[in-house]
């Protein structure tokens, strides 16, 4: 066990996470927890016998029948341990939660509710929350990839980042809903063109990067603080292009797309709003001369495009994918 999960920690560090704690299920068992719950369901009046088995009224939370606990045989059924764990975490000050789960784990919302207010421990009804993820189809050369090197069964995240590099993984497995089939396609992950949205995203800054580097070379005189303080009181006036509007517009979307996003624990919407946002800009770009010799033009255009790179750096740092300089 000890160098399985030494390996998980290596990929997932390479994938750019960090648990800080990790829990096992055999410790709720070995520490009495698991029974304390049991024993503090039957306390509450919430469970009956029959056939043998302990079963909690889960009907009395919104379950359509109630559900079995301890078997005939004396062993817990697998929503137990969930409900003495998620006791342990409300103990533990977690006052929200959000477990991300395979969607066959569907049934266990409801039991796990259910257990929880059949205590009476003051835990909220939809507590905790849940992430329902569907399985991930990976392709390659247009055919379904099953083995991995090291699991023999299943491609790992680490397979996949090794193919595509972590950015790429990291931005394809956040740009679907979770409750959406994804298919992971390694050969589009790979390909430079719009088509691969974290190429396309990536691609927008990079560039904007390139303008403001040629713009700091070709126009010494201009205020050379290109991140805030000058700029800031840069006149947009002469910003009157309809594709200038459209990117303004889209730059103002992005506080309610965050907080959307939060709220509904679906970080997706900030891939699509990224790609939206490096879309419109691509237009700007390809359509408008960007450093014109009219200087009011060329800063008002400057601050646009600023505005823009810092949306997309802050965009792609909360999905913790890179922001490139150059590409």
């Amino acid at each position: 066990m000890a160098e399985l999960r030494a390996e998980q920690d290596a990929d997932l560090r390479a994938f750019g996470v960090v648990f800080d704690n990790y829990f096992l299920e055999s410790s709720l068992y070995d520490d009495g927890r698991v029974a304390a719950t049991v024993r503090a369901l039957e306390a509450a009046g919430r469970t009956y016998e029959h056939d043998g088995a302990l079963w909690l009224k889960t009907t009395e939370y919104g379950d359509d029948k109630d559900r079995v606990m301890r078997k005939s045989d004396g062993s817990y059924t697998y929503f137990v341990p969930d409900v003495a764990y998620h006791v342990t975490k409300w103990n533990r000050s977690f006052k929200r939660a959000v477990n991300v789960q395979g969607s066959d784990h569907h049934s266990t919302v409801t039991r796990v509710r259910a257990g929880l207010q059949a205590l009476g421990a003051g835990i909220p009804p939809g507590y905790p929350d849940y992430v329902l993820h569907k399985m991930v189809t990976v392709m390659k050369g247009g055919e379904e990839v099953r083995i991995s090197k090291r699991a023999g069964s299943y491609v790992t995240v680490r397979d996949l980042i090794d193919e595509v590099g972590r950015d790429a993984v990291r931005f394809f497995l956040v740009s679907r809903r979770a409750d959406s089939e994804f298919v992971f396609d390694v050969d589009l992950a790979k390909s430079q063109s719009e088509d691969n949205p974290v190429y396309y995203v990536q691609y927008a800054h990079a560039r904007i990067s390139s303008v403001l580097e040629q713009w700091r070379t070709q126009h010494p005189d201009d205020p050379r603080d290109a991140a805030a303080a000058d700029l800031a009181s840069v006149d947009l006036a002469p910003l009157e292009l309809a594709r200038e509007l459209r990117l303004m517009q889209r730059l103002g979307d992005y506080p309610d797309a965050l907080e959307a996003a939060a709220r509904e624990l679906a970080p997706h919407q900030i891939a699509f709003y990224l790609r939206e946002l490096a879309g419109e800009f691509h237009s700007y770009y390809n359509a408008e001369r960007i450093l014109v010799p009219e200087a009011p033009t060329r800063l008002a255009r400057i601050a646009l495009v600023v505005a823009a790179r810092q949306v997309l750096r802050n965009g792609l740092g909360l999905l913790g994918v890179g922001a490139p300089e150059k590409m």
